[in-house]
């Protein structure tokens, strides 16, 4: 028998899992990378300690799996996206590895916005997506102004997932997932030399490797990365895709007409297409998928970080406790809809929102405060909170009436949740079976690479079979619900300006 790998490497956490060739999970394993916050916005990653928890949880995957190294056909890999990591002509990396959440390109993004004030709709009407401060381009014109000397030493600007792969095969890539949203052009599927020149990154163009297709064979694992990996010498390496195009494809998503939600540490729900879907203009992201499609995608950026923060600083005994989850669900399933008046905005990011409206000084807060209020009715608030900004983001899709949503991310975990977002969409919600979806679709991408699919579409289509949890709204809620959905809104045009 077949197995595959997929690496996923998110913000603050790297996972491996092991994968049969249909996609059935044999065995996961996970190790935090904290990232650092330095202030003015600056948010990075240190490189040698995502290498070494690189090396650990694909050691440890694969030890989990008991499956024989001969029988694991290949490898793919996905991460979290854009940012930036400038890389030397041997992959190594010349300085730590930018977030996507960074936001130091700010101030020279407001100069060239007043300078040029539809800057940020040119850049959409080739991209498809609302640009924000910790795109790999902004970025990179930052630092060739703020760190020329390092930047005139590299070799390649990539992201999280290149630099990974540079280090295990040797070969430096980018793949048309990142290329398109550095920005570049999501009609190609590859970057963009105009976009490029309105950031005065010409004479860089040289940093920016030819993009190879998600399933395209990268490489082999060199010796060296064997030797601290445990995977065996050769084993062939999948280019891979950005993670929002992997957990489409994991979710079994890859799919015209198709609508996929991620409650991660991002929020996004998004609608696949066979072609570019540029509308409504100036609004969300637009992501290409393997296999000629699109995702047409609208971004809350923060997802279940706004309940991990809520629990460290209101219920930090259940966060330490092992049946602490169960006891927030408890709590807050106790708490009536519209958690007695308090409202909440989930726009807990340094970069702010891209949708339903546009703005990076968008900030979280709660609303409806009083005296009588308890830990129970703001955790409440924090679930409803995002489960409104969910169906701000369905609505701007504009989704046929019966379109089921399949939601994916840890926060799909939570069968509470998942029953608020049901009765706030009034749609079907499906939750795949298995987990690990990102890296799933890695380990698909992996599969297709060594022929053990015809195409990715097929692949991510025969996912469906492994079944799914489905959660349908409850009639006779909708006057609550309808009720703390409008004061959501209220709040939210108060502080967005609309």
């Amino acid at each position: 028998m077949a197995y595959v790998l997929g690496l996923d490497a998110g913000s603050t956490v790297v996972k491996a899992a092991c994968f049969h060739t249909d996609g059935r999970l044999v065995s996961v394993a996970s190790q935090r990378t904290p990232l650092l916050r330095s202030g003015a916005g600056r948010v990075e990653a240190d490189p040698e300690l995502c290498w070494q928890a690189t090396c650990a949880v694909l050691r440890e995957a694969v030890a989990r799996s008991g499956v024989a190294s001969d029988q694991i056909i290949g490898l793919g890999i996905t991460a979290a996206m854009v940012g930036l990591w400038l890389l030397d002509e041997n992959g190594a990396p010349l300085r730590p590895g930018i977030n996507w959440e960074d936001s130091r390109s700010q101030p020279m993004l407001d100069r060239m916005i007043a300078a040029q004030p539809g800057l940020m709709s040119d850049i959409f009407a080739v991209s498809g997506s609302v640009m924000q401060q910790g795109c790999t381009l902004p970025l990179l014109a930052t630092l060739a102004q703020e760190e020329p000397a390092i930047v005139a030493r590299a070799s390649a600007a990539v992201s999280y997932k290149d630099f990974l792969r540079a280090r295990l095969t040797g070969v430096i890539a980018i793949d048309r997932t990142e290329a398109a949203v550095a920005p570049g052009d999501a009609a190609a599927q590859s970057g963009s030399d105009k976009i490029r020149r309105l950031f005065g990154l010409d004479h860089l163009a040289h940093l920016f490797p030819s993009p190879s297709d998600s399933t395209d064979h990268a490489g082999q694992l060199t010796a060296e990365a064997a030797a601290v990996t445990g995977l065996p010498v050769g084993l062939p390496v999948a280019v891979g895709a950005g993670d929002v195009p992997a957990t489409v494809i994991g979710a079994g998503g890859l799919l015209a007409g198709s609508a996929t939600a991620v409650l991660g540490t991002t929020c996004m729900v998004g609608r696949v297409s066979d072609g570019p879907v540029f509308t409504p203009v100036d609004l969300g992201l637009l992501f290409s998928l393997p296999g000629q499609m699109w995702y047409r995608a609208m971004v809350n950026v923060a997802g279940t970080l706004n309940l991990d923060w809520a629990m460290q600083l209101l219920a930090p005994d259940l966060v330490a406790a092992p049946d602490g989850f169960d006891r927030l669900n408890a709590e807050v399933a106790a708490v009536p809809v519209g958690a007695r008046g308090v409202t909440y905005l989930p726009y807990l990011s340094e970069s702010g929102i891209i949708a339903p409206v546009a703005d990076p000084a968008a900030r979280a807060q709660f609303v409806g405060l009083a005296p009588g209020h308890g830990r129970a009715d703001l955790l409440r608030a924090v679930f409803e909170g995002v489960a409104f900004a969910i169906a701000d983001l369905t609505d701007a899709l504009a989704l046929a009436p019966d379109a089921q949503v399949t939601l994916t991310g840890g926060g799909s975990n939570s069968h509470l949740w998942c029953d608020m977002i049901a009765q706030v969409l009034g749609r079907r919600i499906a939750v795949p079976e298995g987990s690990e979806f990102g890296a799933r679709g890695a380990a698909m991408l992996a599969a297709v690479m060594a022929g053990a699919h015809p195409d990715i579409a097929t692949a991510s289509l025969g996912l469906r079979q492994l079944g799914a949890r489905v959660h349908t709204p409850t009639p006779g809620q909708n006057a609550a619900w309808q009720e703390a959905r409008g004061r959501f809104a209220a709040h939210r045009k108060a502080l967005l300006g609309r």
